[in-house]
């Protein structure tokens, strides 16, 4: 059991049969002198954040979720399937598990599925990725003069700003977290 003043980002709980994971947390003191926590949970289920005020004498069960490596083999309509890489069983998660994280995943690669009593609960990405610049209008000499960028879309469907000198074929780097351009690769 964790209280309140124990959080960390990134921490999952168990709170009102739910799994949350703590997105931020704060401090403070009433004019009593009592201890009390303001936080931001997201539900790892919907992905909804709420903010939440918790007292010190607040208790959780902190929620254990286990990652497990596996490789992103292929998809199937709505149902998208992983292969464990110890054990090399498949294991199929639908859209609602996976989210916006669609965009950043092709096959074959390896990333962590989070894993809670047994079931998937959906995946972890790495902080970036490579991806290929498969459509993007070509840049011309003397673009960079007013900065900013030009729309291009990557081999995943994902569509982002990325500087004039990217030109289609070459291979980028992504931030998963903001899906902002990080750099040419």
């Amino acid at each position: 059991m964790v209280n309140p003043s124990d959080f960390k980002n990134g921490m999952t709980i168990e709170w009102e049969g739910e799994l949350w994971v703590v997105v931020e947390f704060q401090q403070g003191q009433n004019a009593r002198g009592d201890t009390f926590f303001r936080t931001k949970l997201r539900n790892v289920r919907s992905g909804s954040i709420i903010d939440q005020k918790f007292r010190d004498k607040d208790r959780f069960a902190r929620a254990r979720i286990e990652k497990v490596p596996m490789q992103y083999l292929y998809s199937d309509g709505d149902r998208h399937y992983f292969m464990d890489l110890a054990s090399y069983d498949q294991l199929p998660l639908g859209d609602d598990q996976l989210g916006d994280t669609l965009k950043y995943m092709k096959e074959s690669s390896s990333l962590d599925v989070l894993m809670y009593d047994g079931r998937a609960l959906g995946v972890e990405l790495p902080t970036t990725v490579e991806l290929k610049v498969t459509e993007t209008s070509p840049g011309f000499k003397g673009d960079t003069a007013a900065g900013g960028g030009k729309p291009a879309t990557v081999e995943t469907g994902l569509t982002l700003n990325v500087p004039f000198f990217v030109n289609q074929g070459d291979v980028i780097r992504v931030d998963t977290r903001t899906g902002a351009y990080v750099e040419r690769v």
